[in-house]
């Protein structure tokens, strides 16, 4: 039997905003300290081709027409993620900002205001309940005391074409559930692949701190006549850039409890793929 995390992550965060506040002022800051990683160790494991950390949206694209509510999905490159008030590398956990630019000073905690949402469990995923208007979102990451990283998405314009009443979270979201975004089931890819992982009403954490309520991914690949690969994220990584042999593989992914060793707490559905 599965050991359940509440159902907590990201379900019904629900921002009502008014109209957009205007086009964000630029970034003071041009040169970015060099920025540490989370690393997975396995000989297959690669850097991804920017070599450079960075936030993102999985599931949203620029210049997108939405109605509201919708989720949005937050991805995360050579990061992992770790809870508010814990502190475990360089780790750390999102903030959604709305009509809002990158902070002048990366020094200083970002506040708690309807426009800078704070996902400080650990979660991967939002509601966002707007009316009808054109927005800016952007992803920060942020330590245990709200401090930004030099970590943070591109901007995401978007236009909210209607706010639909009645619609609830669970509708949005479904039961607590994790997930290989890519590649695809079935899919042909080429090397170097990433691997992007997602978990919907879990939270997600470094193992190193033991938070309760919390989990780490690990990816299980198997290929016919070969031995099994095994790759724990345990610094709460939730994604991968793999470069493996050619060949047919299955990919299971699992949800690991961070306080119960050895407990799966949540199995997505297998993906199987292809290397050329």
């Amino acid at each position: 039997m599965l050991d359940g995390i509440r159902r907590t992550a990201g379900m019904g965060v629900s921002l009502a905003l008014v109209a957009s506040l205007g086009a964000a002022t630029a970034f003071a800051q041009t040169n970015p300290p060099v920025q540490a990683v989370e690393v997975v160790t396995h000989p297959w494991v690669v850097p991804p081709p920017n070599w450079s950390p960075e936030a993102y949206f999985t599931n949203l694209k620029d210049g997108a027409t939405l109605e509201s509510p919708f989720v949005a999905r937050f991805g995360l490159s050579m990061r992992g993620i770790v809870p508010a008030g814990k502190t475990a590398g360089t780790a750390g956990h999102h903030h959604l900002l709305i009509d809002q630019p990158l902070p002048l000073d990366f020094t200083k905690p970002l506040p708690f205001t309807e426009h800078y949402v704070h996902f400080g469990k650990g979660q991967m995923e939002a509601v966002v309940n707007l009316p009808p208007g054109t927005y800016t979102m952007r992803l920060v990451l942020a330590d245990q005391g709200h401090i930004p990283y030099f970590v943070y998405s591109k901007p995401l314009k978007f236009t909210v074409s209607k706010q639909n009443a009645g619609v609830t979270s669970a509708s949005l979201q479904g039961a607590p559930h994790i997930e290989v975004l890519s590649p695809s089931d079935r899919a042909t890819v080429q090397t170097p692949l990433r691997v992007q992982m997602h978990a919907t009403g879990y939270n997600i954490s470094h193992a190193g701190p033991k938070v309760p309520d919390t989990g780490h991914f690990r990816l299980v690949l198997e290929r016919a006549g070969q031995k099994t690969e095994i790759i724990d994220l345990e610094g709460g990584q939730t994604e991968l850039w793999l470069n493996p042999p050619k060949g047919d593989y299955s990919a299971r992914l699992e949800l690991m409890s961070n306080t119960a060793a050895g407990n799966v707490v949540a199995r997505a559905k297998t993906v199987a793929f292809t290397v050329r």
